[in-house]
C-alpha cells in the first residue's frame, strides 16, 4: 500500500476509535450477598513513580482512589460491614509523546487487603496486588498522554482499580456469606 493510501487509512482508524465510547461505565451491582462497605481506607506513603511519568501527588492518589472506591461500592447494602485496606504502591502516567514512535501507556499498582468489621480479622492472609491499566479506547490508542491531562489519567486508573477490586470481592463470595465458586478453594483468613 502506498505511504499516503496507509497514513489516511490510519488516520480514519483512529477517527473511528475515536468515536468509540470511554469504556467508564459503571455496570449494575454484581451479587456480594451480606457486603456493605464500612471503611475504605487508602494510603500511598510509599508510591514509586516510574521514572517517564507525569508526576502526581501521593495525597491525590488517595483522595481520587477513595472517590472511585466509595463510588463504587457504597452501592452494596448487604447486613454486615467490610473494610479495605487500599495501597497505591506505584504508578505511570503517560506523557505526551510522539504519536506512532512514543506512546507510553498509563498504569497502577494497588494492593488490596479486605476485613471483616465485626470479626476484626482480615478475609485474606496476604494482601492482594492488581496492575491496572486505563484500557483502549479512541483517546488513549496512541498513548493517553497525547489526550488526556494527568488528573483525566488518574481518574480512569481509580475507576478501573475500583472495578477490579469489586471483581475481587466478587470472586471470593464466601466471604459474604454466599458459597464458594464451583472449583475455587476458599482463600485461608489470617
Amino acid at each position: 500500500m502506498p505511504p499516503m493510501r496507509l497514513i489516511a487509512a490510519l488516520a480514519m482508524s483512529l477517527t473511528l476509535l475515536g468515536a468509540c465510547a470511554r469504556n467508564e461505565t459503571v455496570e449494575p451491582p454484581v451479587e456480594l450477598g451480606d457486603f456493605k462497605l464500612g471503611f475504605a481506607v487508602v494510603v500511598a506513603d510509599g508510591v514509586q513513580k516510574v521514572p517517564i511519568s507525569r508526576d502526581a501527588d501521593p495525597e491525590d492518589w488517595k483522595r481520587v482512589l477513595k472517590e472511585s472506591l466509595d463510588a463504587r461500592l457504597k452501592r452494596y447494602e448487604g447486613g454486615k460491614f467490610y473494610n479495605l485496606g487500599v495501597s497505591v504502591d506505584a504508578y505511570a502516567l503517560a506523557p505526551p509523546g510522539i504519536p506512532l514512535v512514543v506512546s507510553p501507556k498509563s498504569a497502577l499498582v494497588v494492593s488490596v487487603t479486605v476485613w471483616d468489621d465485626a470479626a476484626q480479622a482480615k478475609l485474606n492472609a496476604e494482601p492482594e496486588q492488581f496492575t491496572i491499566f486505563e484500557g483502549l479506547d479512541g483517546e488513549t490508542l496512541m498513548g493517553s498522554g497525547l489526550t488526556r491531562t494527568a488528573d483525566e489519567q488518574m481518574a480512569a486508573l481509580s475507576f478501573n482499580a475500583a472495578r477490579r477490586i469489586e471483581r475481587y470481592l466478587a470472586d471470593n463470595p464466601q466471604w459474604f456469606g454466599l458459597p464458594p465458586k464451583p472449583g475455587r478453594a476458599a482463600p485461608s483468613a489470617n
